[in-house]
């Protein structure tokens, strides 16, 4: 008998989203629980040791860290989200640790608190992105036809830029044509789409403008100017 599969999320969490994307790529039945990070269930502190979603319950068996779990998925359902020649698969773990490391990125800009800071950041993004749309095959995933796990890492990393573009203008995907393809071609995708929830973006926006951040401060500054 296959075993019940329980998600532990939260709504506004990229890694969350990846396991979301894999169990929707895969049409594996389960049921999602958001949690409050604040008020933690005990069955949530039970199943996860750092207490961090995402944690996914398989029975009666907790297995926690996003990387983890859709590992561990998709080693059991297909359609298999890695390639099948070893080094190609490697190559592609590589990237998704690229698309760790981009989203690491993107926080350290938008919590930036000062404007020198901040276009310290921004800099340091726009490296990420020029480096990865060399390496981009231009149609219309990152290994061309097939979805894979690289896209599942990436696609949660690029909401944030639609909220950059409803707060400020930074033109990060200027001059980065197939990245502005993938980009889009990801958004469009159902899996990705159904990842959030509808009003994910706006709330994504009012928790940045909330932020003590030079972000927020100009996005402030933008709507009170005539």
């Amino acid at each position: 008998m296959t075993p019940d599969i329980t998600l532990y999320a939260h709504h506004g969490c990229p890694y969350v989203q990846r396991v979301a994307i894999v169990l929707a790529e895969k049409g594996i039945a389960h049921t999602r629980q958001d949690i409050d990070l604040h008020h933690k269930p005990a069955e949530f502190e039970a199943a996860s040791p750092l207490g961090l979603v995402p944690v996914l319950r398989v029975g009666d068996a907790a297995i926690f860290d996003s990387a983890v779990i859709c590992e561990y998925l998709d080693e059991m359902h297909p359609p298999q989200l890695h390639p099948s020649n070893p080094l190609r698969r490697a190559q592609h773990r590589s990237w998704m640790a690229y698309g760790s490391a981009l989203l690491q990125s993107v926080g350290a800009f938008f919590k930036a608190r000062d404007a020198a800071t901040q276009e310290e950041r921004r800099q340091e993004v726009l490296r990420l992105l020029h480096r990865l749309e060399t390496e981009l095959p231009g149609e219309p995933y990152f290994a061309g036809a097939q979805f894979t796990m690289v896209d599942v890492v990436f696609a949660p990393v690029f909401r944030y830029f639609d909220a950059f573009a409803l707060m400020e203008s930074f033109d990060f995907f200027l001059g980065l044509p197939k990245l502005t393809a993938w980009r889009q071609q990801l958004a469009e995708r159902p899996s990705v789409q159904a990842a959030v929830q509808p009003d994910f973006l706006p709330n994504l926006v009012a928790y940045l403008g909330r932020l003590d951040s030079a972000l927020a401060q100009r996005a402030r500054e933008a709507r009170a100017a005539p």
